[in-house]
């Protein structure tokens, strides 16, 4: 799974203004998940817990925002198992981080769900649009809601628990890394196996090179992202805005771009959409 994907048909330029269109109808998701949403997380066991009672009721009713939470969900789980592990210089740290960023999430969604949407980030808002539309790839809404997560929300959690003893934290914030490279064969077998199995006759055929390229965009976006923490942390409030400007603008950028692709990325989605077609 990486950004640079996909075809300019009509399929996706529907699904595209579907996204960007700041008229759909605002909460309108087909199953009432706010008695999931009400409540912060209050540390990872319970973020896990809470997100896959939100995967499970939305697959349930075929709402595609349950793609996501399938991807999030893993990871999740992995990154709270490590927790005990040795991994991490500072566990504590780490599982205040993990319960930060899933609180980021399920902001977003809560404040979609209640109509909200001036309080939704604009590539949230994109995700949801998009998936709730039904017109996009599983890989899109995938990436629409990775890209939500990390390229907007990432560094705020960070600045929300604190960067500093800034050494530590950020080898800690990069030993996620090692455990997101481990996950993107588990990650794009559970979409196969749970949305489109065509992805997985496509992803044999490719070999490693689709989770080389995952992993290297999904890295370089957490490097966004501790860049962005450290320029709220130690800048002003020019800085501040100018960063919280900019991580609004580029997530919803390259939203747009996931759902409508340009260049070489079309004919990746081609394949990908007649992958998912004969799945």
């Amino acid at each position: 799974m990486h950004a640079s994907l996909g075809p300019v048909t009509p399929r996706t330029l529907r699904a595209a203004a579907a996204a960007f269109g700041e008229d759909a109808p605002p909460g309108t998701g087909r199953v009432d998940l706010l008695d999931l949403l009400a409540d912060p997380y209050t540390d990872p066991a319970d973020a896990q817990r809470r997100l896959a009672l939100l995967e499970r009721r939305l697959a349930r009713a075929g709402d595609r925002r349950a793609v996501f939470l399938t991807v999030y969900g893993a990871v999740t789980a992995q990154v709270r198992h490590e927790l005990a592990g040795e991994r991490f210089r500072d566990p504590p740290w780490v599982a205040d981080y993990l319960t930060a960023f899933a609180n980021r999430y399920r902001t977003a969604l809560l404040a979609y769900e209640e109509g909200a949407r001036d309080r939704v980030p604009g590539a949230w808002r994109m995700a949801f649009d998009a998936s709730l539309a039904g017109e996009t790839l599983v890989t899109q809404d995938a990436l629409l809601g990775i890209n939500a997560h990390v390229v907007h929300d990432l560094a705020l959690a960070l600045v929300e628990v604190g960067i500093d003893p800034r050494l530590a934290r950020r080898a800690d914030h990069d030993a996620v890394n090692a455990i997101l490279a481990s996950l993107v064969d588990v990650e794009q077998a559970l979409l196969a196996d749970r949305y489109a199995p065509g992805l997985a006759d496509l992803d044999a055929a490719g070999g490693r090179l689709d989770e080389r390229v995952a992993f290297l965009t999904l890295a370089e976006g957490r490097d966004w992202a501790w860049r962005c923490a450290v320029t709220l942390t130690d800048g002003g409030p020019l800085a501040e805005r100018v960063v919280r400007w900019l991580l609004e603008t580029v997530a919803r950028g390259a939203g747009r771009l996931v759902c409508q692709p340009t260049g070489a990325a079309r004919d990746r989605l081609a394949e990908l959409e007649r992958a998912e077609s004969e799945g």
